[in-house]
C-alpha cells in the first residue's frame, strides 16, 4: 500500500530542504493543516487567494505533491482541524488526492487514525471505496490496524471483499497472514473467512504463515480447520522443518500432519529438519516417521549423520553427476517397462541429488499422468516450466496434464505457447487441435 514511512512534514523537507521560509506557500499551508494550526492555515490561504475566491475555495484547490489540507489532517489525525474543514468549510470527504488517488478515509486508515475515520464516516465518507482497486479493509489488514478493521466491519464492509487492483489480488486474510497480524486474522476467521482459500498453484493462508514464519497465525488457521497436509506439491510440515520452526512442527503434528509425505524433491520432513533445523526438531519427528531404508542407524544421531553425509556428497560435482545419471537411467528403464511407480521413485531420488534439472520434472510429470494423477502431473510440469521457461516440452507436459484434468482452455494456452517455441512438434500440434475442438 502507498504509505509513507516518514511524516508528511519530513517528506516535504526531503524534497524542499529544511528552510520552510523558502518553501512554496502551498507546502507551508499543507504542513499547517497537518499540525492543526488553523490560524496559520487561514493566514497562508489568505495570502494565496489573489483572485478573492475565499477561504473555502482556496483550501479546496491548494495542494502540494498531490496532497490537500484535508488529506494532511487525516494523516495526523488532528480532530479540531478536521471538524473545522468538514463542518465549517464543507470540504469534500470523498475527494481523492492527486498523488495516489487516495481519499481522506484511506489516509486515515493508512496512518491508523480511527477517530478521524469514524468522523469521516459519520459525515458521508464512502467506506466501500476502492482507490486504485484497493479497499479500506485491505489497507487496514496490510497495515495491521485491528481496531480500524473491526470498525470497518461494524459499518458493513464485507470481510471477504476482493481487491480489483492489479498490484494485489490478495484478500484481507492473506494480507493479515503475510504481515503476521494474528489479531486481524482472528477477526476474519470469526467472520467465517475460509482458512483453506487458495491462490495460484501453491498459495494458501498456511503457506503464507510459514513463508513469513508466523506461528501465531499458523495456530489460528489450524484451529479454524486449515488443511495441515497441504495440496499438490506443497507440504506444510516439510516447509516448517526446512525453516526450523519448532513450534510450527509441534502444531502441525498435533493437528494430524503426515510426517511421511516427502516434498517435491523427495525429502521427508525429518531429513529437512536434520539439514536445516535443530536437534529438537529431529527428535519431534523421529517417533512418528517411518524408517528410511537408506539410513543404517535409525536413531536421531543416525539420521543427522546420514543427512550430513548426503549434504557433503552433494558438494562433490563428480558424485552428483554420476549419481543423477544412474538414477535417471534406472527411471527411464522402469518407464519403458511401464513400471511407472518405480520410475517415479527413481526420478524423485534423482531430484534429491539435483533439484534444478527440468528434465527430471518433465519425466516425473508423465509418470504421474500415466498413474492417473493429473494434479501432480501439472505441478511437476509447472516446476519444469519455471526452470526452463523457453523449453517447448515443458508446455507440452503442462498441456497434457491440463487436458487430463479437462481444463481445455488452459491446455490450449499452454500448448499454443509450446508450439510457438517448437513449430515442428507434431505431438504438440495434435494435442493443440484436440484442445481446440474440446474447449
Amino acid at each position: 500500500m502507498p504509505r509513507r514511512h516518514v511524516s508528511l512534514p519530513d517528506a516535504f523537507k526531503l524534497v524542499l530542504g529544511k528552510d520552510q521560509d523558502q518553501w512554496p506557500p502551498a507546502a507551508t499551508l499543507i504542513v499547517a493543516a497537518y499540525y492543526g494550526d488553523i490560524r496559520r492555515l487561514k493566514e497562508i490561504a489568505k495570502s494565496m487567494d489573489v483572485e478573492g475566491k475565499g477561504l473555502q475555495e482556496t483550501l479546496a484547490h491548494a495542494n502540494f505533491l498531490g496532497t490537500y489540507a484535508l488529506h494532511a489532517v487525516c494523516d495526523s489525525g488532528n480532530m479540531p482541524t478536521l471538524q473545522y474543514l468538514v463542518e465549517d468549510l464543507n470540504m469534500d470527504v470523498n475527494k481523492p488526492d492527486t498523488m495516489g488517488d487516495l481519499t481522506p478515509a484511506m489516509h486515515a486508515v493508512l496512518y491508523g487514525k480511527l477517530p478521524a475515520l469514524r468522523f469521516l464516516a459519520d459525515h458521508g465518507a464512502n467506506l466501500h471505496q476502492q482507490p486504485k482497486g484497493i479497499t479500506l479493509l485491505h489497507a487496514a489488514a496490510e497495515g495491521g490496524r485491528p481496531e480500524i478493521f473491526k470498525f470497518l466491519l461494524s459499518r458493513g464492509v464485507r470481510a471477504d471483499v476482493e481487491s480489483t487492483s492489479p498490484l494485489t489480488s490478495f484478500t484481507p486474510l492473506f494480507l493479515a497472514t503475510c504481515g503476521g497480524y494474528a489479531s486481524i486474522l482472528e477477526i476474519l476467521l470469526e467472520q467465517n473467512a475460509d482458512p483453506n482459500v487458495r491462490m495460484g498453484d501453491q498459495v494458501t493462508p498456511i503457506s503464507f504463515a510459514l513463508r513469513h514464519s508466523s506461528v501465531p497465525c499458523l495456530k489460528l488457521l489450524v484451529q479454524a480447520g486449515a488443511d495441515v497436509n497441504g495440496f499438490g506439491s506443497y507440504n506444510p510440515l516439510a516447509k516448517a522443518a526446512k525453516k526450523g520452526l519448532t513450534e510450527a512442527i509441534k502444531c502441525l503434528l498435533e493437528a494430524g500432519a503426515d510426517p511421511n509425505v516427502p516434498d517435491s524433491f523427495g525429502r521427508l520432513p525429518i531429513e529437512l529438519a536434520a539439514e536445516y533445523g535443530t536437534w529438537e526438531d529431529v527428535e519431534l519427528l523421529f517417533p512418528v516417521t517411518s524408517k528410511i531404508p537408506t539410513v543404517a542407524d535409525w536413531s536421531v544421531n543416525g539420521i543427522i549423520s546420514h543427512v550430513y553425509l548426503e549434504v557433503m556428497q552433494l558438494q562433490d560435482d563428480e558424485f552428483v553427476k554420476k549419481k543423477k545419471s544412474e538414477l535417471k537411467r534406472q527411471g527411464t528403464d522402469a518407464f519403458r517397462n511401464e513400471d511407472y511407480l518405480k520410475a517415479l521413485e527413481f526420478y524423485t531420488q534423482a531430484l534429491k541429488v539435483d533439484q534444478f534439472d527440468a528434465t527430471l520434472f518433465s519425466n516425473r510429470s508423465i509418470c504421474w499422468l500415466r498413474l492417473g494423477d493429473g494434479m501432480k502431473a501439472l505441478y511437476d510440469a509447472i516446476e519444469c516450466k519455471n526452470l526452463r521457461p523457453k523449453w517447448a516440452k515443458a508446455y507440452y507436459r503442462k498441456g497434457a496434464a491440463l487436458m487430463f484434468m479437462k481444463d481445455y482452455d488452459s491446455a490450449y494456452d499452454a500448448l499454443s505457447r509450446g508450439l510457438e517455441l517448437d513449430p515442428e512438434s507434431e505431438e504438440m500440434e495434435t494435442l493443440l487441435w484436440e484442445a481446440m475442438e474440446l474447449k
